[in-house]
């Protein structure tokens, strides 16, 4: 079957996590991703947090599906000239280098536009234009001044990161709309375009409630916030704990073997059109006739209250009992899952979340597939590339060189 991307090629001058999402993600969608990297050396990642010796390292694989892989040496004057037919033939180039790499190799954005004007040229930074804008960012950077770290943590607590990848993946997959974006552009157009994402303007844009409370704060305390009503407001968002983000009042709870078990918990959310069947789940039918609690503007003073009475119950059921019986009530909820949990969950292989892939050097790995799914665009998830697995095949089929051609680029050193 087709795929969405067919015949897109994407010259892929990314490393480590950001950039390797976005075209990752391109690639599952049938566009053909041509890696580039140093010859003999590669993506840093190939030999980062190695769990095996002398294999590349998972950090690698899982962020590099469905791609090729060609070395070239892009500081050869032979490796420049390879690499301007790559830019002649693709349709996208993405990189992910620090601010003004590819200037200084030659190859400006107004250069590129001379050799293909049809070129998009995509790019991850760590800010955009402004006072940081030549900074160095990486992942818990983009979320302390994106505005995730300030927001997150305990109630009076530090700034916490968080274990979401939301400031390199997520921004890789901001970029990815950018491109496919421009792409259905150029369809009318017939030009390219500069397809720009800040790390810092992607974590805020996941961040985008939490700027929504800062002005609401200008008007009162939010009354939603755990510090409503015996704590104080400063003249910022405060961190809130475990606490709901959208009007719900909610929190993560103890379950049966939590003693044990450091994910033996569940996050319920007292949803106002749910409550009576929550009330009367964990044996306190009586808040439904006493105005102390029948009411959410009743409860608010009290969640602390209300959510230790609820955590009497589920400190009687396993994680998994307590959904069971609170789903069919419609009680938003759910089990903290652990990465074991998540690993082997039968629903996620079959749907193609989770995939065991095979790799002839490290063998059978599991990594996370395209967590979009289309109807008529299928996602397979083919294993990473070895370093310079298809230099031989893009030199020729790519950009038409003859064997003696390839020959002689290895013998200057360029690839």
């Amino acid at each position: 079957m087709a795929k969405a991307l067919d015949g897109v090629k994407i010259l892929d001058m990314t490393h480590v996590q950001s950039g390797p999402t976005c075209t990752q993600l391109l690639a599952w969608f049938g566009a053909d991703v041509i890696k580039v990297e140093r010859p003999g050396v590669g993506d840093a990642t190939r030999g980062q947090l190695r769990d095996i010796p002398n294999v590349d390292s998972l950090y690698f694989t899982m962020l590099n599906a469905n791609k090729r892989s060609v070395t070239l040496n892009t500081k050869a004057d032979k490796g420049k000239e390879i690499f301007k037919r790559l830019i002649e033939e693709c349709d996208v180039m993405v990189e992910n280098f620090a601010p003004g790499a590819l200037d200084r190799m030659g190859f400006s954005w107004e250069r590129i536009q001379e050799i293909n004007p049809r070129m998009i040229y995509a790019s991850i930074k760590g800010f955009g234009p402004g006072p940081y804008e030549d900074c160095k960012v990486y992942e818990n950077v983009a979320q302390c001044t994106g505005g995730a770290a300030s927001t997150t943590g305990e109630i009076d607590g530090f700034p916490m990161v968080t274990g979401a990848q939301i400031g390199d993946s997520g921004t890789g997959l901001h970029l990815a709309l950018g491109i496919v974006t421009a792409l259905f552009q150029r369809e009318a157009s017939g030009r390219g375009q500069r397809v720009t994402c800040a790390m810092q303007d992607g974590v805020l844009n996941l961040c985008r409630v939490k700027l929504r409370d800062q002005q609401r704060l200008a008007h009162g305390p939010l009354t939603e916030y755990p510090q409503y009503p015996n704590g104080e407001f400063g003249d910022a968002v405060p961190r809130a704990g475990n606490a709901s983000g959208g009007g719900q009042p909610g929190w993560i709870v103890r379950c049966k073997g939590w003693e044990n078990d450091p994910d033996a918990y569940i996050y319920v959310i007292t949803q106002a059109a749910a409550f009576a069947g929550l009330a009367k789940a964990i044996g306190h039918a009586d808040w439904l006739e006493d105005p102390e609690w029948n009411t959410p503007e009743a409860r608010l003073p009290k969640l602390d209250a209300m959510f230790e009475e609820i955590e009497k119950w589920t400190m009687t059921k396993t994680k998994f009992e307590a959904m069971n019986i609170l789903n069919p009530l419609d009680v938003p909820c759910g089990p903290i899952l652990s990465m074991k949990e998540l690993a082997e969950e039968a629903s996620l292989r079959a749907t193609g979340t989770v995939v065991e892939v095979d790799h002839p050097e490290r063998g059978k790995y599991l990594t996370v597939g395209n967590p979009i799914k289309l109807s008529d665009s299928p996602s397979d998830v083919d294993r990473s590339p070895l370093l310079g697995e298809h230099t031989d095949e893009i030199l020729k089929s790519v950009l038409g060189m003859s064997d003696a051609e390839v020959a002689a680029a290895k013998e200057d050193g360029a690839v």
